[in-house]
């Protein structure tokens, strides 16, 4: 991530991008490096990370759903990540470093390719949507975040590495009641539950062969994973019927459910695999039916829908001024 500052500037309207699915869509930030943004339960504001002011790695923020009213909830301390309003939306669930330094973690070595770090130091706390009462849900040692929640059932769905590998497993808003979902060696995350919390979608890279084997393993290792071979996958809530849906053999991440849960939203490079021009994709439950939702030219990732429907978040460096630029847009679904 870039040391960038961040002017926000409210809802600004863009001129309309001709698209099948989307409509008025309005740019939320503007400037620096924003991403992942995420609904409160009553769709009236949106949490998300990024690097800003003093802080030189991402925090915690949640602003109004027109971009206003923008405030810090987690520490300010160490690096953050994937925050989501739990059940009720009193509260906002968040990975963070903190407890193993103030400073930022140092950045992964680029020299062994594209890599992400799994920092051991991340860790999954709540905390009140006023930035107080923070509590901490996992103790296991080794990386654990990328937690979403399902407001239906009240469960927590995460990416972990108490098992010594990187897999999803899911525990209740206390912390309790931890269960591992998957097995397969590699890295599984970026999950989440149907909007009835009956199936769950995730990006998985699980290796094959023996050098590809080696590979992730030393990787993992050194706290580090390769991300640009990544497969879409669903399965049911427990873990149970795992299938892969997409076959590109390019980055596809970001996979998210429809409102009726019966489509994957996701963001996918696969028309150039080892680019950093990512779209976004809809695909039914089986992978068939492939569509391409956006065509801004650069990337676009990390899409939700709003809890009536009506709306698409996402992420974009779509009228970026800058090269690491990205900031979060908001607009009508028009399917």
């Amino acid at each position: 991530m870039s040391r960038l500052w961040i002017l926000l500037l409210g809802c600004a309207l863009l001129p309309a991008q001709s698209s099948r699915y989307l409509a008025n869509i309005r740019q939320l930030t503007s400037g620096g490096q924003n991403a992942e943004a995420y609904w409160s339960p009553d769709g009236e504001e949106l949490v998300f990370q990024s690097t800003r002011g003093e802080h030189r790695c991402d925090q915690i923020y949640v602003m109004k759903s027109d971009g206003s009213d923008v405030r810090m909830v987690s520490t300010g301390k160490g690096a953050t990540t994937c925050g989501y309003f739990l059940p009720g939306g009193d509260e906002i669930l968040f990975g963070s470093t903190h407890e193993g330094g103030d400073a930022c973690p140092p950045r992964p070595d680029r020299s062994k390719g594209y890599v992400w770090a799994v920092y051991p130091s991340y860790d999954i706390f709540a905390v009140g949507r006023d930035g107080k009462g923070l509590r901490k849900l996992t103790t296991a040692d080794g990386y654990d975040t990328e937690g979403t929640v399902n407001w239906k059932t009240k469960r927590i769905i995460y990416t972990s590495k108490a098992s010594g590998d990187l897999e999803l497993w899911s525990m209740s808003p206390d912390g309790s009641g931890k269960r591992q979902l998957t097995r397969s060696l590699g890295y599984d995350g970026g999950a989440f539950l149907s909007p009835d919390g009956e199936k769950m979608v995730w990006r998985a890279h699980h290796p094959s062969g023996e050098e590809d084997i080696r590979k992730y393993k030393d990787l993992l290792a050194q706290d580090l994973t390769a991300p640009m071979r990544m497969e879409i996958f669903v399965a049911d809530s427990d873990g149970s019927g795992a299938k892969r849906i997409s076959d590109f053999g390019c980055a596809s991440f970001a996979p998210q459910f429809t409102p009726d849960g019966k489509q994957i939203i996701f963001s996918s490079n696969r028309h150039d695999c080892d680019s950093r021009h990512f779209e976004l994709f809809l695909m039914d439950l089986d992978g068939s039916n492939l569509r391409q939702v956006t065509d801004f030219g650069g990337f676009t990732s990390f899409p939700e829908f709003s809890p009536d429907g009506g709306k698409l978040v996402f992420t974009s460096d779509w009228k970026a001024t800058g090269r690491y630029e990205f900031n979060i847009f908001v607009a009508d679904w028009k399917e």
